[in-house]
């Protein structure tokens, strides 16, 4: 249709100066036309719209990694972590906090998740990885974790500030790691609709973390969720729905999502959060 009405907006030009329809006003009005087909008016903006969503005094940077092991060597695997990755939590040297790992126990199967925390943004991140390089038991982990994956993939993230910064808690719980892939440029829309709904998740301490995508997968969510046990996620789910402004929160963002995804996982021994 678009092509129809440049051919004949054409047309309609090239004729005009012998029939003498065209005037220079409406040739004048037709480029107006012409251009907004292709340019499109936008709000100028000063600052990016991670820095509308984060906490902007502080500058906690947040890395997820996803192992897919191989199934006979899941105990091994969690074995190798308890032996190095506490050292590194405990170490002042390095700038950064294990925050949680964990074992998929619903959703996808034989995945450890792991997820850290640099205090101090991407600097931090930076000067981790320059000491770690250096050091020869990393480096002997790194390598002997290589022959018990399949895959691996990580994500940088920045926090919410309508969130929980996640701590360390006693247990037994389990965790809940629900994913979106929203829509592109659906981010503020989803952001601002949730703010509201989270607060009225607070009942029972089951709000952990929750994060949004810089390096990796973009336009990606995680919003991490803390429950004694399977009855109780249920309990809580279910309770929410009884909350003035949470039905009204999922039904404006649900559009907005593209693809979402839910794991229930278990801590290790070495996770803060048991």
């Amino acid at each position: 249709m678009v092509f129809v009405c440049l051919f004949f907006l054409c047309s309609r030009r090239s004729a005009a100066p012998c029939w003498g329809f065209a005037t220079s006003s409406s040739r004048n009005r037709e480029d107006s036309w012409f251009k907004s087909l292709f340019v499109r008016k936008v709000d100028p903006r000063k600052d990016a719209h991670a820095n509308l969503l984060t906490k902007n005094e502080e500058s906690n940077l947040y890395k997820i990694q996803f192992h897919n092991v191989k199934p006979e060597c899941l105990d091994a695997y969690n074995k190798l972590c308890e032996d190095v990755l506490p050292s590194i939590h405990a170490d002042k040297y390095y700038p950064c906090e294990l925050v949680g790992t964990w074992n998929t126990w619903y959703g996808e199967q034989d995945q450890a998740v792991h997820l850290w925390r640099y205090r101090g943004g991407y600097p931090a991140l930076t000067e981790v990885m320059n000491k770690l390089r250096q050091n020869k038991e990393f480096t002997a982990y790194r390598k002997e974790r290589g022959k018990m994956l399949l895959s691996r993939r990580n994500q940088l993230l920045l926090e919410f500030s309508f969130w929980n910064e996640p701590v360390p808690r006693e247990g037994p719980n389990i965790y809940e790691l629900r994913s979106y892939q929203l829509r592109v440029s659906s981010r503020v829309a989803f952001f601002s609709c949730r703010a509201r709904a989270i607060a009225l998740r607070q009942h029972n301490r089951e709000a952990v973390g929750g994060f949004f995508s810089q390096i990796g997968n973009l336009y990606m969510v995680h919003h991490l969720w803390a429950y004694k046990d399977l009855q109780s996620r249920e309990d809580t789910r279910n309770a929410a729905w009884q909350d003035e402004g949470w039905h009204e929160a999922v039904y404006y963002t649900v559009p907005l999502i593209q693809h979402m995804d839910s794991r229930i996982m278990i801590p290790t021994k070495a996770s803060p959060m048991q």
